[in-house]
């Protein structure tokens, strides 16, 4: 059993922001590539952000420069801080984890995944 536990998800209005945490309290995060994704209603999964055991981060065109996604080794926890939200980002949002590490994480490598947190956004 691969636990991963998404939170900070709610209802904001535009221009708003919001920091979601992802925790994997036994599996870890240390040494993992870690990846947020999120659902469109009426679409498919698409990725958001990667975060990388060596520190590096990969953003979708759509969020870069809003958002930013962080790690904390030490709490086993992954963040995704998501500001100047826009009604288009209403999702639901989920956190990956990956067996697999290094400076660079495959879109496709993902394995273990949260149960995913709800964002609405409101004009």
């Amino acid at each position: 059993q691969v636990d991963v536990v998404e939170s900070g998800g709610g209802s904001v209005q535009a221009g708003g922001s919001l920091r979601l945490s992802c925790v994997v309290p036994e599996y870890g995060i240390n040494g993992r590539c870690m990846a947020w994704f999120r659902q469109l209603p009426g679409k498919e999964r698409e990725g958001v952000a990667t975060d990388t055991s060596a520190g590096s981060t990969v953003y979708a065109d759509s969020v870069k420069g809003r958002f930013t996604v962080s790690r904390d080794n030490t709490k086993n926890t992954l963040y995704l801080q998501m500001d100047s939200l826009k009604p288009e980002d209403t999702a639901m949002y989920y956190c990956a984890a990956s067996p697999y590490g290094g400076s660079t994480c495959d879109w496709d490598e993902y394995r273990y995944w949260g149960q995913g947190t709800q964002v609405t956004v409101s004009s």
